[in-house]
């Protein structure tokens, strides 16, 4: 999707520009902003090395299980039908630090690995679980302690005032999480949205797709002579 509105949004600056006569105006800042993003972004590696390296580090050396052990009891509020021992867990711990860090690239892997495992947890193939939905609220609207990539493109542009924005974007980061959880967690529990009821539906509708890889201990049990619509 997102190709698709920077390809419409290049297209119609140079419709603009040949309709407005502009066109070579419209050239020399396409040249002009390539050189700019090829330079932020090589200033940018040396920052994201540094701090996927750490991580790599922390990981290597344990800390992301001592940091594990010390948030599980905040961890099993939030995710309720993850057992504590379950590797997701330990994914899901990676996956906020490198968050809080604003390492998005760092973040991706973890992220990716985490709902692996939660997936594993899931005993439909396409209907997204409570933690799940937790998740992907909390990356949404992630507490950011340390806007590493931000500072990086704010160094890259202007030499100070660079880290002037660590303050609010903690602000702005820690209400906007606590309004994601909140919200999702409420949506789970009304009627509507309630994951029981959506299966419910998804039996009732015939459109109910188990999933293969489950390993929990609550399967759903179909009704006899059940075919699933979508298979």
């Amino acid at each position: 999707m997102m190709n698709y509105i920077w390809v419409g949004l290049v297209v119609i600056a140079v419709i603009a520009g040949g309709v407005t006569g502009t066109m070579e105006d419209v050239l020399n800042n396409i040249f002009s902003f390539a050189e700019e993003a090829v330079s932020i972004c090589i200033g940018l590696i040396g920052i994201m090395a540094f701090f996927c390296g750490i991580m790599k580090v922390m990981e290597k050396a344990g800390i992301c299980n001592l940091i594990a052990r010390a948030l599980a009891p905040l961890m099993t509020r939030l995710f309720p039908e993850v057992p504590r021992d379950h590797p997701a867990m330990s994914a899901m711990v990676l996956w906020m630090a490198a968050n809080m860090l604003g390492i998005g690239n760092a973040a991706t892997p973890f992220g990716l690995k985490a709902m692996q495992e939660l997936q594993t947890l899931n005993p439909t193939r396409d209907i997204a679980t409570n933690a799940q939905c937790m998740m992907l609220a909390i990356g949404t609207t992630s507490v950011t302690l340390l806007p590493v990539t931000v500072l990086g493109l704010r160094a890259a542009v202007q030499t100070e005032g660079a880290a002037e924005i660590i303050f609010p974007v903690i602000i702005a980061t820690t209400c906007s999480t606590v309004v994601g959880v909140f919200f999702t967690w409420l949506l789970g529990k009304t009627r509507r949205w309630k994951w029981e009821n959506v299966i419910e539906r998804e039996i009732a509708a015939g459109t109910l797709a188990l999933n293969e890889n489950y390993l929990g201990d609550s399967p759903i049990v179909l009704p006899e002579g059940y075919v699933c619509k979508a298979e």
